[in-house]
């Protein structure tokens, strides 16, 4: 990284007129991953001096817009790992991954930094070193895809005080619709901005409609709906395989890797849809999806299911592919940038969360309804260039 040490050495003291970015994204497969790419690139495009600071694993080899920085380990683990050790794991994993961070911000004085996801576990560890960095003048930003952090690991006075750690030294964050993040106006020490989040592009479909439905063995004429990304509970991947018992016309594609140790696996679902008797109209790739295989499987369905539960409230990086693809939509969640979106833009049906019956009348209404979205509105209105236009006036990344 010899690059990032001259451009250091090319600094001058005045960070307003800096425009080094230090991106942070302990990430290397899933939405924050895709996230974080495409934004770090429109960054770049926008004449921003982008790093990386990313795993041994990212899957975007170079050249990119970017620096990459490939220095935080892979995420990889045992097969037959235990909650317990998949925990024990995954805490010394953000303790060396934040302390990198700190190393790598003094190593190379970089003035700027943001952080692809804001996060809270084990935050009274790991801040107060980032805390002093912006006390020295690092300003810090982090993009809150989930901003009800109300997932609580261990005692209520704990979960409450990381939070608040995790927040500390930001000075900036950015989140994809007005929300109320429930702090007291003394624990957000931070300027709130609303960016949009933009679409996938992953390229053009390379084969045709028919010829991955035939690959899939699904009936050319059937109704297919896509279940896309991490196999996870909050999915609701049970209720949606419930909903199908009654619509006979109705396929499922689940196409996503295992989720992590304490979700219900893939096996369970399998085992469900045999139990109810729609395991023959269920077609199941667990893995990651290749990039190239993406756009095949999104032209070649006529629906995407995101069924999430009552306690999502968050964006969805699935829907931003599926208006790529122009795939409407039967969705469920709380109140959300998700739903937001559906309803203004027309994307799809949205029903009630966590309830199968809910899900059925959403799925009756897609097979009788022509709807008409507006995907250009949505497009439109949600780009990556105006993504990263915002986060660098916020950041004072301008020239």
């Amino acid at each position: 990284m010899e690059d990032i040490g001259k451009s250091t050495a090319r600094d001058t003291e005045d960070s307003k007129t800096s425009r080094r970015l230090l991106y942070f994204c302990p990430a290397s497969l899933g939405g924050i991953a895709e996230y974080a790419h495409a934004q770090a690139t429109a960054l770049a495009q926008q004449g921003i001096d982008v790093t990386m600071l990313c795993r041994v694993d990212w899957p975007y080899a170079p050249p990119t817009a970017y620096r990459q920085l490939r220095e935080l380990n892979s995420s990889s683990s045992a097969a037959a790992e235990s909650r317990w050790r998949s925990r024990l794991r995954t805490a010394k994993g953000l303790l060396v991954e934040h302390a990198k961070l700190a190393s790598v911000i003094r190593a190379y004085s970089f003035r700027r930094v943001l952080l692809a996801t804001y996060l809270e576990y084990l935050a009274p560890f790991w801040a107060p070193s980032l805390r002093s960095l912006m006390r020295r003048g690092v300003v810090f930003g982090a993009i809150l895809h989930d901003p009800v952090r109300d997932y609580v690991v261990g005692p209520l006075w704990w979960h409450r005080w990381s939070v608040a750690e995790g927040y500390s030294f930001l000075r900036e964050v950015f989140i994809h619709a007005e929300t109320d993040l429930g702090l007291a106006p003394d624990k957000m020490p931070f300027r709130k901005t609303v960016i949009p989040h933009g679409p996938y592009d992953l390229g053009d479909p390379i084969r045709s409609r028919r010829a991955v439905r035939d690959g899939l063995s699904l009936p050319n004429d059937a109704v297919v709906l896509l279940s896309f990304g991490h196999i996870r509970d909050g999915k609701n991947l049970d209720i949606l395989l419930r909903a199908m018992v009654g619509l006979p016309d109705i396929f499922l594609v689940i196409a996503g890797a295992e989720a992590t140790a304490g979700q219900k696996t893939s096996a369970f679902y399998r085992s469900l849809a045999e139990e109810l008797g729609v395991g023959s109209r269920c077609r199941w790739l667990v893995r990651y999806i290749e990039t190239e295989m993406v756009a095949d499987l999104f032209d070649c369905v006529d629906f995407v299911a995101l069924t999430y539960s009552s306690q999502f409230r968050s964006a969805s990086g699935v829907l931003n592919l599926a208006v790529r693809y122009r795939r409407p939509m039967i969705v469920s969640s709380g109140d959300s940038p998700l739903s937001q979106a559906i309803d203004q833009y027309d994307l799809g049906i949205r029903v009630q969360p966590d309830d199968a019956k809910e899900v059925a009348r959403g799925l009756s209404s897609v097979l009788r309804s022509n709807l008409e979205c507006d995907w250009d509105g949505y497009m439109h209105d949600h780009s990556w260039r105006t993504n990263a236009d915002r986060v660098a006036t916020n950041m004072d990344l301008r020239a």
